[in-house]
C-alpha cells in the first residue's frame, strides 16, 4: 500500500506541478481558463487564451511569485494593445507591466511591445500584428530583463532607492501574481505561458545593486516616469562603438537609440548597395534606423527607393559650394573661407534656407557656426535671421535637432520655432563611443516646457 501511495504521488506531482499557481510549470494548458480569474471578453478559442477588447483581462488565481522566469508566447491584432503585469495582486495595484504594442502608428509611439512601463519605454517593436511572438520576462533578485523573439531588450536593475512619481509609486519588485490586460480594441492571444522559479541562493543582491543607477540623480528615469518619449535621434556607430555595444549602453541608460550611417561622396555609405547592405545588418537590432545625408547632391546620390527603407532621414548645411567654386565643410578650419563675417553669416543664412528645401524630414546641427565666430553665437543669430531661419523652416515641414555635440541652437531660436509649431528632436551626434546623456536637450526640455506633443514621430518601417 505504501508502495502504491509512492507511485500515486509520483504520477500526481508533474500534474500538480503544472497547475500550481505558484510553482514552476505551465500556467495555461490550451484548453481551459481555470487557473484564471477573468474580466470582460475572455476565451479559450484554438488553443489560445484570447482577449478581445479593452477591460479584458485575466488574473493568475492564487500566484504568488518573486523571482521567476515566465515566457508566453503572444499575436495581437490591429487595434491591439495591452499589458502583462508581474509582481501584481488582483486589483492590479502594484507591480511592474510589460508593454504589448505592435501598432507604431499609435499616439503614444514610446511605449512598444516589451516596454518596462515607467523605467524602460521601448520606441521601437520588433514584431507586428497578426505574427506569433515570443516573449520572456525574468525576474532575479532586483534585475529584470525582457526578451523578444530571444532578443534582450531590456536590462533595468532597481536601485536601493528607485525614483517614482504618482501614479508609478507602486512600481516596485515585491512578489505577487501576473496578469494579462488589454487596453486596446483588437485581439490579444496568448499561448504557452510557462514559469521557472528561479533560486533565491543564486542572486548576488550587492553585486546588482552596485551596478544599479543612481536614480535620485538621474534625469532619463524622470523622462520615463512623467511619460516623455526618451529618444537619441542621431546617434552613430564610430569610434569603437559597435551595435552590441551600443544596445547594452542603451538598455543601461534607458535612452533609446537611432542609429544613423553618414551616406554620401565620401562618407562610409556611397550608393544604394551600401544601404541595403547596412541594413540588412540591423534588421534585428533595437534601434531605430536614420540615415544621415551628407553633402547637396545626396539626393541624386542615392535613389528615393533606397531612402525611404530608413525610418527617417536628416542632414545638415555644414557641407556646400561657396560663391568661388569651393567645397566647404563648416567643422575644417581649412575648408571655411571667412573674409568678411557678417557677409559669411548671410551666405550660411542663405544655405540653410537651401537646404531645408531638400527632401530629408530633420534639420539637425542646426544654426551652426565655425569656431571663428562660434564664441559670438547670439550676436550673429540676430532677430532677423533667427526669423527668416524659422520662416524657412516652418515651410519646409522639418522637425528641428537640439544638438548635444555643439549645444546648439541656442534657447532664443528654439522658442520661436516651439512657438511655430516645429517638432524637435534630441541629438547626440556622437564622435566617441560614449553616446550622450542628452543633458544639453533635457535642459531645453525643461526651459521651454516641452511635451511628448513637441516630439517628432519616427515612421517606423519593419
Amino acid at each position: 500500500m505504501k508502495n502504491l501511495s509512492i507511485l500515486l504521488m509520483g504520477l500526481l506531482f508533474p500534474f500538480i506541478l503544472s497547475c500550481s499557481s505558484s510553482g514552476s510549470g505551465q500556467l495555461f494548458n490550451g484548453q481551459d481558463n481555470s487557473n484564471w480569474n477573468t474580466k470582460g471578453n475572455v476565451v479559450v478559442k484554438d488553443n489560445a487564451l484570447t482577449l478581445s477588447g479593452s477591460g479584458a483581462e485575466a488574473v493568475l488565481k492564487n500566484g504568488k511569485y518573486k523571482n521567476f522566469d515566465l515566457s508566453l508566447e503572444l499575436r495581437t491584432t490591429p487595434g491591439a494593445k495591452g499589458v502583462v503585469w508581474f509582481h501584481t495582486d488582483p486589483l492590479l495595484n502594484k507591480g511592474y507591466g510589460v508593454a504589448i504594442n505592435n501598432n507604431h502608428s499609435d499616439p503614444i509611439w514610446w511605449k512598444m511591445t516589451g516596454s518596462l512601463l515607467s523605467v524602460r519605454n521601448l520606441t521601437k517593436s520588433f514584431v507586428k500584428d497578426n505574427d506569433w511572438f515570443k516573449m520572456d520576462i525574468r525576474v532575479a533578485g532586483k534585475e529584470v530583463t525582457v526578451k523578444v523573439n530571444d532578443q534582450l531588450i531590456v536590462d533595468y536593475i532597481e536601485p536601493a532607492a528607485p525614483y517614482r512619481i504618482a501614479p508609478n509609486t507602486n512600481t516596485l519588485l515585491s512578489d505577487g501574481t501576473f496578469a494579462l490586460v488589454n487596453t486596446g480594441s483588437g485581439d490579444i492571444q496568448f499561448r504557452n505561458i510557462q514559469v521557472e522559479v528561479l533560486d533565491p541562493g543564486s542572486i548576488d543582491l550587492n553585486a546588482q545593486l552596485a551596478q544599479a543607477n543612481d536614480e535620485q540623480k538621474d534625469e532619463i528615469i524622470k523622462l520615463h516616469q512623467e511619460d516623455f518619449p526618451v529618444l537619441d535621434y542621431h546617434v552613430h556607430l564610430k569610434g569603437g562603438l559597435n551595435k552590441e555595444v551600443a544596445a547594452a549602453q542603451s538598455r543601461k541608460t534607458g535612452i533609446n537609440y537611432a542609429i544613423a550611417p553618414n551616406c554620401g561622396i565620401g562618407f562610409p555609405v556611397t550608393n544604394d548597395k551600401d544601404i541595403y547592405n547596412f541594413l540588412d545588418t540591423m534588421r534585428a537590432q533595437p534601434f531605430i534606423m536614420a540615415m544621415q545625408a551628407e553633402g547637396r547632391e545626396w539626393i541624386t546620390t542615392f535613389s528615393q527607393a533606397a531612402r525611404d527603407e530608413f525610418d527617417y532621414v536628416f542632414t545638415d548645411a555644414l557641407t556646400f559650394t561657396d560663391p568661388k567654386g569651393r567645397r566647404s565643410r563648416i567643422w575644417l578650419a581649412a575648408e571655411t573661407f571667412i573674409e568678411d563675417e557678417q557677409k559669411y553669416m548671410d551666405l550660411l543664412i542663405d544655405k540653410i534656407v537651401d537646404v531645408l528645401q531638400e527632401p530629408a524630414d530633420i534639420y539637425v546641427n542646426p544654426c551652426y557656426l565655425p569656431d571663428q565666430m562660434s564664441d559670438r553665437y547670439d550676436e550673429f543669430w540676430t532677430e532677423a535671421r533667427m526669423n527668416r531661419f524659422i520662416d524657412a523652416l516652418v515651410k519646409s515641414g522639418k522637425a528641428l535637432e537640439i544638438n548635444e555635440l555643439y549645444d546648439i541652437p541656442n534657447k532664443a531660436i528654439l522658442m520661436k520655432a516651439k512657438a511655430a509649431g516645429v517638432k524637435l528632436t534630441f541629438g547626440s551626434n556622437n564622435v566617441k563611443p560614449e553616446v550622450s546623456d542628452l543633458s544639453y536637450s533635457i535642459r531645453m526640455k525643461k526651459e521651454l516646457g516641452l511635451t511628448p506633443q513637441d516630439m517628432y514621430k519616427p515612421k517606423i518601417k519593419l
